[in-house]
């Protein structure tokens, strides 16, 4: 039935549009970039796209999807990226597979043994609950970390809390040194990548990392199948590629891994981790802590909810921890439906989210996954009424996300050129479920994504998603004063680390990014397990499908808007007020580490005045061009392709050629996940890090950089104002 029906939903759907272009005359509100004129028309467009999302097909394309484990590599993932474009093409849209070849390490043998007379080999097997169908499908990956080293080591065992720098300190003022030992690790406070990384620099000779369950299993709530937290025997898998040096596939670094490229040995490559890592459920890992003395836990934050004290070490029993892994380079799928712009064809703006998953991956990714394709059959049925978007729309999911944001980086460094030419804006998502909206991206967009925040309408409330937010905030407020600052505080979108798919558009590429999601209402702790699966995701996450409807609404929306804008809704003055968080941030790092004033920061200081300057007037110009009106603006439209391409390719003034010190990929002097941080952002990260390493000299000297970049941000602007003046 929801097949046949097609054609008379594609009427439906146009004679809606013709009524609301009618019906919303008299109740638009102001739209960026866009004439007064043309909101009535544009504003019906927005919400046929924000109803037509049809919750029985996202309902359809999750169960179908999640049906069989799709690790990339596997012939799952190939069966969902042609079942997708099989999809696109039935709607009529232009629908396409790009296949790159990767490294994909896969496990051939995991033992984990803990040596003495109260021996414990580890079990290293997830439960399979006869309460989910999809639990012991054939075709799982074992529970792993990709990119570990191979190896066979055995020594005595420390617990080193998170395994960051910090938690390292705390053992050397213990007397603690973990060289030539194996660490254990508790999930959270970073990305997984960060614990064998920093245990590597100590001298460890084998990382275990586990899933304490105080941060995702029965301390929070029931365990599944009863409830939604890790069970004893689950597992996070991951990658744990240095992906901080670059993501992407490991022997092609900067370039793409097309048939015929060039690629390092093996040995060569920067991003494998150099010892044996291995995730392990809490079951497993209480034997291995049980067997520990040594000092107790210095402090709460060592102690988890496991039903032992917790000891650090070392020993004194031993363990053994031997992996192997088979090294292929394997061919991964990225898929893409593309509706080209009437007016503005080299003009790209792209909308992506990822397919492959762990195992069957019904929240992550296919809840995103189904959302980006509701968005491109929406689209495909306002083509029925004539419509055609000003600039090119490309709709992407991205394989091998989960491996180190592989699809994605290789498609990027393929096109590195053309993208860099052509790309206006990178929209992103990765999964989503109850909750509430929020945005992370290049702050160019920040007012951008305000208005298609109050545009969006919260599936719960039937308010606005900043109405929503505003309403959360309020009931976790705790003073007076918390309830006045909910009350007045405005949206604000966060700064971009890593950890999906924007990376290659914002730190390598320099195109303004910007991720999406919906989220936050109810824990859960199947993150990466056999257990995110269709049964899981009906049971805990959106079982009406009414927030995936929600959340392909609103980037259809945002992809609208920002494909026919008549100029383009970037705003420089956003920008600039949270540029001006980060210099006062860094002053006050800075006096902290070297004294207060040794670091100069003028001439940063000075850039980013101009720019908040510049931004202003900017916002100026294009109100009074937006005044002009339709046709007027329609006449213009040759000197608008010229104005459009200044704005857009504005980030790129952002980066520099030779990147961040010693991790050169990454280009973008204003945001980058942290060389210690993994996902997590450092804002301006060549200063910030530099201070944070107590090199002034290193300081001084990106400092000027940075305020070099921004200066040269400052000339777009004022160029871009220029011309828009000359429109009137």
């Amino acid at each position: 039935m929801l097949h046949c029906c097609r054609q008379s939903v594609i009427t439906c759907g146009v004679a809606t549009l013709v009524v609301l272009s009618a019906g919303l005359q008299a109740q638009t509100t102001p739209i960026r970039g866009f004439p007064t004129d043309a909101l009535p028309e544009q504003a019906s467009r927005e919400h046929f796209l924000r109803t037509a999302p049809d919750t029985g097909l996202l309902h359809e394309y999750i169960l179908t999807m999640s049906e069989e484990p799709h690790h990339a590599g596997s012939p799952g993932a190939e069966s969902v990226a042609e079942y997708v474009r099989d999809k696109y093409r039935s709607w009529g849209v232009d629908a396409w597979i790009e296949e790159f070849q990767v490294l994909l390490p896969t496990p051939v043998d995991r033992h984990v043994e803990l040596l003495g007379p109260d021996g414990y080999v580890a079990r290293l097997e997830e439960t399979a609950f006869p309460e989910d169908k999809d639990a012991a499908d054939a075709g799982q990956i074992p529970s792993f970390n990709a990119f570990s080293a191979d190896g066979d080591v055995t020594g005595e065992l420390v617990f080193v809390n998170y395994g960051l720098p910090e938690d390292y300190e705390t053992l050397k003022r213990l007397g603690i040194d973990v060289a030539g030992k194996i660490v254990i690790a508790k999930y959270g406070r970073s990305w997984r990548g960060i614990k064998p990384k920093v245990a590597a620099e100590q001298g460890a000779i084998a990382c275990l990392i586990y899933s304490d369950p105080e941060e995702d299993g029965y301390y929070v709530d029931e365990p599944y199948p009863v409830g939604p937290m890790r069970p004893e025997h689950g597992v996070q898998r991951g990658s744990v590629m240095d992906m901080p040096l670059h993501p992407g596939d490991p022997l092609t670094p900067g370039w793409g891994s097309s048939e015929g490229a060039r690629r390092l040995e093996r040995s060569d490559a920067q991003t494998i981790m150099p010892i044996p890592v291995l995730p392990i459920s809490y079951g497993d890992a209480m034997p291995l802590l049980r067997a520990l003395g040594g000092p107790v836990a210095p402090n709460n934050d060592w102690k988890g909810a496991l039903p032992i004290t917790y000891h650090i070490g070392p020993g004194p029993g031993e363990v053994r921890v031997a992996l192997r892994f088979e090294w292929e380079v394997r061919s991964i799928f990225d898929v893409f439906a593309r509706i080209p712009g009437a007016e503005y064809p080299d003009q790209w703006v792209i909308h992506g989210n990822h397919h492959d998953a762990w195992v069957n991956g019904a929240q992550d990714p296919l809840s995103g996954a189904s959302t980006v394709m509701e968005s491109v059959r929406s689209f495909s049925q306002l083509l029925e009424t004539g419509w055609r978007p000003k600039r090119t729309m490309i709709f992407a999911l991205w394989d091998a996300e989960e491996w180190g944001l592989i699809g994605s980086t290789e498609w990027g460094e393929e096109h590195a050129d053309e993208l860099r030419e052509k790309g206006v804006a990178y929209f992103n998502t990765d999964s989503y479920s109850r909750g509430w909206y929020g945005v992370q991206g290049s702050h160019t967009l920040e007012t951008f994504f305000r208005e298609v925040a109050r545009d969006t309408r919260d599936p719960e409330s039937g308010k606005s998603a900043l109405e929503a937010l505003i309403d959360r905030d309020l009931e976790r407020a705790r003073t007076a004063r918390d309830s006045l600052k909910a009350r007045g505080q405005e949206f604000r979108i966060g700064a971009l680390g890593s950890g999906s798919d924007y990376t290659v558009f914002i730190d390598f590429l320099n195109i303004a990014a910007a991720n999406i999601g919906i989220g936050g209402a109810q824990p859960t702790g199947v993150y990466h397990s056999i257990y995110d699966s269709y049964d899981f995701f009906m049971r805990y996450h959106d079982p009406t499908f009414a927030y995936g409807k929600t959340l392909a609404g609103s980037m259809a929306t945002a992809m609208l808007r920002m494909a026919d804008a008549p100029t383009l809704p970037f705003s420089f003055s956003d920008a600039a007020l949270t540029y001006a968080d980060y210099v006062n941030q860094i002053a006050d790092l800075a006096d902290e580490e070297f004294g207060e004033g040794t670091l100069d920061i003028t001439a940063l200081r000075a850039a980013v005045g101009d720019l908040a300057a510049a931004g202003m007037g900017f916002d100026a110009a294009l109100e009074a061009a937006s005044a002009l009106g339709s046709v007027a603006l329609e006449r213009e439209r040759g000197a608008l392709r010229e104005i459009n391409t200044l704005i857009y390719t504005s980030e790129r003034e952002l980066g520099i050629e030779d990147g961040l010190p010693r991790r050169p990929w990454f280009r973008h002097m204003m945001y980058a996940p942290g060389f210690y941080t993994g996902y997590g952002v450092k804002t301006i990260p060549a200063v910030r890090e530099a201070v944070e390493q107590g090199d002034i000299d290193e300081a001084r000297r990106y400092t000027a950089v940075v305020a070099g970049v921004i200066t040269r941000l400052v000339g777009r602007v004022r160029e871009v104002t220029a011309r828009l003046r000359d429109l009137m």
